[in-house]
């Protein structure tokens, strides 16, 4: 039997450092590595802390940019940037990951010119003014996220009913997946949101 103590949140990161794990000198980072860090740095502000996180081993790094860049960085017919931010958002709530809930709900904000909207999905996607298309597409994903067998075909049939292509219903279940990684690698090493994120996408950008 499971005690209080399995279901405690682990202890975070000694002193508020981004990561449990070893943190790599930028300076040494492989050349490649070190130009998008600091493109990131300079188009944001700030340095996300899962960058920091993931630098000392560059392959992952490298491979995971790779990644969510191929399934975040598109508009397509069934799903727009910021309706894949909102996949993220919801499924990342459903996996209690803080760090991506706030770090994507800032993308999101950014993406859909809404202040408000992943806030809503985050608390409660079910209630969120989202289209129905969405709400399926919510529902579908948040149940691939925490309770993988019950999603069906019938489940993909209802997302192409709603005008999903097949790319698109698949880059549903390739975005809960691979942000289920991402949950997971936040949780495991106790990565903490940037602050910056918390204002990012709310307020009007001065000129």
């Amino acid at each position: 039997m499971r005690s209080a103590d399995d279901h405690a949140e682990p202890h975070p990161a000694a002193g508020g450092a981004p990561s449990r794990f070893p943190l790599a000198d930028p300076a040494g980072l492989p050349p490649d590595l070190a130009e998008r860090y600091a493109d990131v740095e300079e188009r944001s502000g700030f340095l996300p802390n899962v960058f920091a996180a993931l630098a000392w081993r560059p392959d992952e790094a490298r491979a995971f940019f790779a990644l969510n860049d191929a399934l975040m960085d598109k508009d397509t017919p069934g799903l727009s940037t910021g309706e894949r931010e909102l996949i993220v958002v919801a499924t990342s709530a459903a996996n209690d990951c803080a760090y991506c809930v706030v770090a994507h709900g800032a993308i999101a904000r950014i993406r859909t010119k809404d202040p408000t909207l992943a806030d809503l999905v985050a608390v409660d996607w079910r209630k969120a003014p989202l289209e129905a298309r969405m709400h399926a597409v919510l529902d579908v994903a948040v149940r691939l996220a925490v309770e993988p067998a019950s999603v069906t075909a019938a489940d993909l049939d209802r997302l192409r009913g709603h005008g999903l292509t097949e790319d698109d219903v698949w880059d549903v279940g390739a975005i809960t997946a691979f942000f289920g990684l991402s949950n997971r690698l936040a949780h495991f090493a106790a990565i903490p949101p940037n602050p910056e994120f918390h204002l990012l996408g709310r307020l009007p950008r001065s000129r």
